[in-house]
C-alpha cells in the first residue's frame, strides 16, 4: 500500500529534476496563490489546480516538459494526471520545498 501511495504523489521517485530543467523543463506550481506568494521556486508557474484544465492548451504551446508541485504532493499528482491524461510529459515533483532541494 505505501508502495502505491508513493508512486501516486511522487514519493521516493529516482527522476532527476535537475536534468530535467537542464532540458528545459518548466515548473508548474499548483498551489492557490496566496500560498505561492508565501513562497515557490524561482522561475515557477502558477496554475492553481483547479484552473489547470484551462491552461492546458497554454502548457501544450511550450512544447516542455513539465514539472508539478505543491505543498505536499497530493495536489501535483492530481495535477500530473490531468497534462498526462492532455498528452503532455510530465513528472510529480512533489512538495515544492523538497523539490527546490532537489534541484538547486
Amino acid at each position: 500500500m505505501l508502495a502505491f501511495l508513493k508512486k501516486i504523489i511522487g514519493g521516493g521517485s529516482n527522476t532527476d529534476y535537475k536534468m530535467l530543467l537542464s532540458q528545459g523543463a518548466i515548473i508548474v506550481d499548483v498551489r492557490t496563490p496566496a500560498e505561492f506568494s508565501g513562497g515557490h521556486i524561482k522561475n515557477a508557474i502558477n496554475i492553481p489546480l483547479d484552473q489547470l484544465k484551462n491552461k492546458v492548451a497554454e502548457l501544450k504551446k511550450k512544447n516542455k516538459i513539465i514539472i508539478t508541485c505543491c505543498r505536499s504532493g497530493t495536489r501535483s499528482a492530481m495535477a500530473k494526471s490531468v497534462l498526462a491524461s492532455a498528452g503532455l510529459e510530465c513528472y510529480n515533483g512533489g512538495g515544492w520545498n523538497a523539490l527546490e532541494n532537489k534541484i538547486i
